[in-house]
């Protein structure tokens, strides 16, 4: 077994820059072939939010590290806040907006190695 396949760090190749943020993917079928699942970091900046979307393949955890920010989840709006996790379940349409003055840093874990994501407005989710 090739340390790859069971060690990564984040850097910059596996880092998506979007206009809201940042997700940065250590586990998944591409990162780690033979995976289980998806985990990753989101950072999303102050007072920005990613697209309205769902995961059609895939249920969502969310835990914050750093930061603040409201959850929207359905029809229902969440405050998270550092320690608080959240889950998504599949196909339920979500958002989250950081609200805090430094940029929200969240851990997110999917239950695919190959993560699916509609968007619902059309922007680049990654």
């Amino acid at each position: 077994m090739d340390k790859h396949d069971v060690i990564r760090q984040v850097q910059d190749e596996n880092t998506d820059r979007l206009g809201w943020g940042s997700l940065s993917w250590l586990v998944g079928a591409s990162q780690m072939p033979g995976a289980e699942q998806t985990f990753g970091i989101v950072t999303i900046q102050p007072g920005k939010r990613n697209p309205l979307h769902l995961h059609p393949n895939c249920e969502e955890l969310l835990y914050v590290i750093s930061g603040t920010c409201e959850h929207k989840l359905g029809d229902e709006l969440f405050e998270l806040t550092p320690g608080s996790v959240i889950r998504i379940p599949r196909g339920i349409p979500h958002w989250a907006r950081c609200t805090s003055t430094e940029p929200l840093v969240a851990v997110v874990s999917f239950s695919s190695p190959d993560r699916q994501a509609q968007s619902l407005e059309g922007d680049d989710i990654a």
